[in-house]
């Protein structure tokens, strides 16, 4: 007998729930679309890391870079994203790119290579005259062995002319130079560093492209010529990515 009034105190009580949930659920439906959504935060509000301040329109060498493009817009995106979170880095090129600047504007001027070619020198050692990279590059043009020898740089076991800022940089210039004649546009010579003449060479026949925003490259070649745009906008405008030097 117990058993079955408590099956039945049991029902009533599910029944009186079923019967609220119906009830909560009728309300909701008659409350306005517009009361039942917080409030929108404000575009202020919802800044997130990743929000970064981007130019309207930027170039390499005076060569202009395709914002329009969505793709191209968010290749730019990333790089000044890498390049102001790593923030040590960043400060420290924006100490020494003063310094440095002062040597290597002369020399690229008087070979006929744009100013914007420095920030190919800042992407490749920060401006650190003394690195050397794991494949063996030397030096703030990072400079192979054998390519410094091409160039006409004296590398031995006594003397490493690609640690002389002055002499590497007229060996980088003389480079540019002759890509920017193979190429007919300083954004290929500048990609050609990376990847080097005749690969470039090869993957822009095979792919019938003569557009570098075009060309299906390696990963490190297709970021290279982003990561020298995302150097420029950032040590010309330092204070729109919060840096005070």
């Amino acid at each position: 007998m117990k058993k079955s009034q408590f099956l039945i105190y049991l029902c009533i009580v599910i029944s009186l729930l079923n019967i609220f949930m119906i009830f909560l659920y009728v309300r909701h439906r008659s409350i306005p679309a517009d009361r039942q959504t917080l409030p929108a935060l404000s575009a202020t509000a919802c800044t997130t890391s990743s929000d970064i301040f981007m130019p309207a329109s930027i170039d390499l060498a005076g060569e202009t870079t395709p914002l329009h493009r969505l793709d191209v817009r968010e290749a730019l995106k990333k790089e000044l994203i890498v390049n102001t979170y790593l923030h040590s880095h960043t400060i420290q090129i924006l100490k020494n790119a003063p310094r440095t600047f002062a040597i290597i504007e002369p020399i690229l001027k008087a070979n006929g290579i744009p100013d914007d070619f420095k920030y190919l020198a800042v992407i490749e050692s920060r401006l650190d005259p003394l690195i050397v990279s794991p494949a063996g590059a030397v030096g703030i043009w990072q400079i192979m062995k054998n390519t410094a020898k091409e160039l006409g740089l004296e590398v031995n076991q006594e003397i490493d002319e690609r640690y002389n800022i002055e002499k590497s940089t007229e060996a980088a210039a003389a480079y540019l130079k002759k890509a920017y004649n193979r190429f007919g546009s300083w954004t290929l010579a500048a990609a050609s560093y990376n990847a080097g003449s005749a690969m470039l060479s090869k993957q822009m026949g095979i792919q019938k492209e003569k557009d570098y925003y075009n060309l299906l490259l390696g990963e490190e070649t297709e970021r290279y010529v982003f990561r020298i745009l995302a150097l420029k906008q950032i040590i010309n405008h330092p204070e729109k990515y919060n840096f005070n030097v």
